[in-house]
């Protein structure tokens, strides 16, 4: 079943500028870490300064984006210890957790960064290791050039409210399912 082409303009007369936007990439799908890369991408090639906070991604985990990343000047934080069932002290996971907020926070608030994303934010915040509400309101209360991307699965409803778009990565099959290890390159 093929559908017709538009042919009416789709696009709202009403639209105006935002001196920032709020965005969240959340889901059980692949890809929302991603999708927050391709901002990153796009933001640079504004010459944006940006700033990538990774929450629960280890700095020894050398994902190509960050290579990338840093060799475009992106500001890059890797501030987490791996994945909770790695973790040999869920104490000092929260610990670094809350440490790995802090220099969010410090960027955002400052403002030199036009673009904050914190990547896989969403987990330490599900497990009370960062408060959602210190997080909603410093994100509010940011400077007003300041964009921010929030990533990661079951995002709290009191960011999706304070969310200017959320998009959720819906999983419909995924290679892991299948038994297939990740790949360098495609992956990470």
């Amino acid at each position: 079943m093929s559908k017709a082409p538009r042919t009416e303009d789709p696009r709202r007369r009403d639209v105006k500028r935002a001196p920032s936007v709020v965005v969240i990439n959340t889901g059980d799908g692949k890809g929302k870490s991603t999708a927050a890369m391709g901002m990153v991408m796009r933001s640079v090639a504004r010459n944006w300064q940006v700033a990538v906070v990774q929450f629960i991604k280890s700095g020894k985990w050398k994902v190509g984006e960050e290579k990338v990343g840093q060799r475009l000047g992106v500001e890059w934080v890797a501030g987490g210890d791996g994945f909770s069932w790695d973790s040999e002290d869920l104490d000092r996971s929260a610990e670094l957790n809350r440490e790995t907020w802090e220099l969010a926070r410090r960027r955002i608030e400052a403002g030199k960064h036009r673009l904050v994303v914190l990547d896989e934010i969403t987990y330490p915040i599900n497990w009370g290791w960062i408060d959602e509400e210190e997080v909603a309101g410093t994100i509010i209360n940011r400077p007003a050039h300041v964009n921010v991307v929030i990533t990661g699965r079951d995002v709290p409803a009191r960011l999706v409210e304070i969310a200017h778009t959320v998009t959720e990565m819906q999983l419909v099959k995924h290679a892991y399912q299948q038994g297939i290890r990740t790949i360098r390159g495609i992956d990470f």
